[in-house]
């Protein structure tokens, strides 16, 4: 198991259930827990096939290392969790017996290529918000607030109250969060079949953490959530067990120059050359 760190920002190399098993993450030391593990569909992760015999076995990894994750949080942290349509109502049951969920959440987007044409093909993903104690516990509702399109755009008048004056042109987000998925044009676009998109961690992190707070993501992935982590100001641990994947953190999170002997940078697109505007706009860690 290797260790990256700058201080502000920790990586851990290896299996996730490992480094939770291990002391190398104090109990009730997180104050907040993104996790996006594999779905369980078939999707290929560099080779590491995202399939599990069945879904008893599934599960009983998923309760495993959830339990693991919930020795971590501190007594006021919270813990995000996404997972497969195909899964949501046992991980509403999973969840159910060891936090309190306060919120079910649909991250919707648009089509992405070619959808089902025998049934109706999805276009959303499940996101539960969980926390230990509701009475005690981290919301920043100021901070991710959104506009409220019937009191900004249409300017209705709220006569219910006892002087009418208009809705509120600001509301704190649903449960219904549209949020593009991540395309390949796209600058945050990292080479990786299920990443999320920075916008999305970034509301996440925003309302469920403090300044200074720590972040943990034990399947990290193309390491958006320390990715936005950072840029809230906010510490970060993440978990990767894949060699390539972990590059992608180092450099986006501009923990090391190098790797190996290779140079960390962000690869070329198909659309850029060594000469484009794109390339020569790159930084070493982009």
């Amino acid at each position: 198991m290797e260790t990256f760190s700058s201080g502000q920002h920790t990586i851990y190399h290896g299996d996730a259930v490992c480094v939770l098993e291990s002391d190398r993450i104090p109990k009730a030391s997180i104050d907040l827990i993104f996790a996006d593990p594999p779905y369980n569909i078939g999707k290929n992760f560099n080779g590491r096939r995202d399939k599990w015999p069945s879904e008893k076995e599934y599960c009983a990894w998923i309760s495993h290392w959830l339990d693991l994750c919930v020795r971590k949080l501190k007594p006021t942290g919270s813990l995000y969790l996404m997972c497969a349509t195909q899964c949501f109502a046992s991980f509403d049951l999973l969840l159910r017996q060891r936090l309190t969920i306060l919120s079910r959440i649909v991250w919707h987007y648009d089509s992405s290529g070619v959808q089902a044409k025998r049934y109706f093909g999805s276009l959303w993903e499940p996101i539960f918000h969980c926390v230990k104690d509701p009475k005690h516990y981290t919301f920043n509702a100021d901070d991710i607030l959104v506009e409220a399109k019937t009191g900004a755009q249409r300017k209705l008048i709220d006569y219910r109250k006892q002087v009418p004056s208009q809705y509120n042109t600001k509301k704190v987000p649903g449960n219904a969060w549209y949020f593009p998925r991540v395309r390949y044009r796209m600058p945050e676009y990292e080479e990786h079949p299920a990443q999320k998109p920075i916008a999305l961690l970034e509301r996440i992190i925003a309302a469920s953490s403090n300044p200074g707070d720590v972040v943990l993501d034990p399947f990290a992935g193309t390491f958006t959530s320390a990715r936005a982590a950072a840029n809230l100001n906010r510490r970060s641990m993440s978990i990767e067990i894949d060699e390539d994947y972990l590059k992608i953190g180092l450099r986006r999170l501009e923990l090391a120059a190098e790797y190996k002997g290779e140079r960390l940078h962000r690869p070329l697109k198909s659309y850029e050359d060594e000469y484009s505007s794109e390339s020569k706009n790159l930084t070493l860690f982009e």
